[in-house]
């Protein structure tokens, strides 16, 4: 079972490559084109409005401990702002940056330890997400523990240097994904959640979600992630400056602690230390298990992640099931109805909070009229017959919506949203019956490359369009040139310089990271760094043994298991689970009991199993060592191993990958 991944259980920890590296690149300037279009962005947008930097400022106590640098147990770097100080050093944004996207990270840039109102702190920026400590009568409370467990540590080290230490009563998860819990570790023993010292509040679904939303994908989307997040970017106004949603990733030890408590219903009332909650359920929006909350007592209200300081993605670039806009909107309309009468304060889990009912219902709904309007305008130009690239370059926000600095595109943006909300509804065809079965690209780009008279005859003519500043149609002419061949250094160095150019462009923190890496991979190449090894005891034990066996599956090679008909049976002794494993039709099924005609019986513990797929240690190392006991032919467990593909992490993206063996 060597090379089996289960990056899977979180879509950001995908980041922890050993160390950021950095490839050696010569990035061109800014072109005359991509000044002009980013000094636009000056006169559209209201920059004299500076609201948003006196909030981001207000409450302020302390900065970050050691200059935002926080480091692990063995004084590895895990977290560093002071490579990102480039983007506080002027106001002005250089040429190379949208000045939007550099408004937003100079505010997002706004960290240290803050105070929202009386009982409420945040510490901002020790990592991609906030993380809230809420005092109760007693103790504290405290909301998503970031990402990582030394950063989570750091955060509440922070906290307590300006506060009173008492003891966390309680840990809230606003939502599914693993900034918001994976830190959980680094700020309170499991042993005091089992002795009923502290309780784990997250919504229904939360534990499921946590671990398997992109499991069966995981290799894919972790690979896609390097570009999303910008991390094979060196820090600079040339390269990585943040992702809209906050500034990067933690690199530090994930982990997870599982709920005590679950809430199950919007409505659904509890006392935490002397603090009532109320709760929202809002599952399908930004997360498959999420939830708002209100304090009365401290007239304070939450949507999670639903309404931040950004517009956000319904579906993110990496990979992951589109999300539902309508959902989330109505959900977003049912907390102005329960909580918006009376909220003074309106606090999320990533960027700062806002402050007056005026402005929490200002955003609450401005965020709601934005999802709904994504999910209704694609829907009437849907049924009048355009396609989503259609849709997509048609819909715009109405006036107020553009201009409110909330709902701007820092990390989704309104052309993928729509694009798949299309998809939500109606499914990647268009409907016309010329892209029902289109040619794969390499074969296609081939064609494209042949027709439009060559290679050399297809630069001419990019060379003058870029020179015009049409880098997207260069980018995507000059791509059938690279898929058709690889090799052809013009063609790279065109596509490169048209994406570096696009990604100066862009307002949208992780477009700019998606174009600005797949320009340097196509001057450089792939550096194949250590791949991430995002799997770990905690999400280990919280996922039933039938998903485990359901990656196995997604494993098979159809060339080398055709024909191979078998069952195995497996039996995890510690758990006296006991499945068939039943390889038919190149598919490995699996099903509960024992089957008499299985050829071989595997007698392990669950504890191996775990490990197996933790890659510390293999199936014929445990055989040896006796942890796993065979009853039957041993060969058949070695044939079905030996039809396991291994995923390989540094696959091409910006350049074709080499064929697979027909069928």
């Amino acid at each position: 079972m060597n090379g089996i991944r289960l990056t899977a259980f979180i879509w950001l920890v995908l980041i922890a490559f050993a160390l950021p590296a950095y490839a050696d690149i010569s990035p061109n300037p800014a072109t005359k084109h991509t000044i002009q279009e980013n000094a636009r962005w000056l006169k559209i947008l209201p920059f004299a409005d500076e609201q948003d930097f006196k909030d981001a400022a207000k409450g302020f106590i302390a900065p970050l401990p050691n200059n935002g640098i926080i480091k692990d147990a063995k004084g590895n770097t895990v977290w560093d702002m002071q490579a990102f100080q480039f983007i506080l050093k002027q106001k002005k944004a250089p040429n190379t940056v949208n000045p939007s996207l550099w408004r937003q990270m100079q505010l997002v840039m706004q960290g240290g330890l803050f105070k929202v109102c009386d009982r409420i702190y945040q510490i901002r920026n020790a990592d991609l997400s906030n993380m809230t400590v809420i005092e109760g009568d007693t103790g504290i409370i405290v909301i998503d523990p970031l990402i990582s467990a030394e950063t989570a540590k750091a955060a509440l080290a922070l906290y307590f240097e300006h506060r009173p230490e008492k003891p966390i009563k309680a840990v809230l998860y606003s939502h599914s994904h693993v900034d918001h819990f994976g830190g959980v570790r680094g700020i309170i023993d499991e042993k005091d959640v089992r002795d009923g010292k502290i309780k784990i509040i997250a919504p229904e679904g939360f534990t499921e979600a946590a671990v398997s939303e992109n499991v069966y994908a995981g290799n894919a989307m972790s690979r896609r992630a390097t570009y999303m997040y910008g991390n094979l970017l060196p820090p600079s106004p040339e390269g990585q400056v943040g992702a809209g949603l906050g500034t990067t990733t933690s690199t530090g030890t994930v982990t997870l602690i599982l709920p005590t408590d679950l809430i199950t219903k919007t409505g659904q009332k509890m006392t935490i230390d002397g603090l009532d909650f109320e709760f929202l359920l809002a599952p399908g929006s930004e997360a498959p298990a999420e939830m708002h909350w209100y304090i009365p007592q401290l007239k304070a209200v939450s949507a999670a992640e639903n309404c931040t300081h950004t517009l956000h993605n319904t579906y993110t670039l990496r990979g992951a099931k589109i999300r539902d806009p309508l959902a989330w909107s109505k959900y977003l309309n049912e907390t102005i109805e329960m909580w918006g009468k009376d909220a003074e304060v309106l606090y999320a889990m990533h960027h700062w909070p806002v402050w007056g009912n005026e402005a929490v219902i200002k955003d609450l709904k401005m965020a709601r009229d934005g999802y709904r309007f994504i999910n209704d305008q694609t829907l009437r130009l849907a049924n009048m017959g355009y396609t989503p690239d259609q849709i997509a370059e048609q819909v715009h926000f109405p006036e107020a919506l553009q201009q409110h600095w909330a709902m701007r595109g820092y990390y989704g943006t309104v052309y993928h949203n729509v694009k798949a909300t299309y998809v939500f509804y109606l499914g990647w065809f268009d409907g016309n019956p010329s892209n029902l079965h289109v040619l794969p690209p390499v074969e296609a780009a081939k064609r494209y490359v042949k027709y439009m008279g060559g290679a050399e005859e297809i630069l001419t003519k990019a060379r003058k369009a870029y020179e015009n500043g049409e880098y997207r149609w260069v980018a995507e002419v000059c791509n059938h040139i690279v898929f058709s061949d690889p090799s052809n250094k013009d063609a790279r160095k065109l596509v490169a310089d048209a994406l570096e150019q696009l990604g100066y462009q862009s307002e949208s923190g992780p477009w700019r990271n998606f174009y600005l890496t797949g320009a340097q991979e196509l001057r450089n190449g792939i550096e194949k760094l250590p791949a991430p090894q995002t799997a770990s005891p905690d999400f280990l034990l919280a996922m039933k043994t039938t998903m485990l066996l359901d990656y196995l599956a997604i494993r098979i090679n159809p060339e080398r298991s055709a024909g191979k008909d078998m069952k195995i049976n497996l039996a995890l002794t510690d758990t006296s689970e006991q499945y068939v494993l039943d390889l038919h039709n190149s598919t490995l099924s699996h099903y509960k009991g024992a089957d008499k005609d299985a050829v071989v019986t595997v007698n392990m513990t669950r504890d191996v199993l775990n490990r197996i797929f933790l890659r510390q240690t293999t199936v014929p190392e445990a055989i040896k060592e006796g942890e796993i006991a065979l009853d039957g032919d041993p060969q058949k467990l070695k044939d079905l191993i030996a039809m396991m593909d291994t995923f390989p992490f540094w696959f091409n993206i910006v350049t074709p990958n080499a064929p697979l063996p027909k069928q």
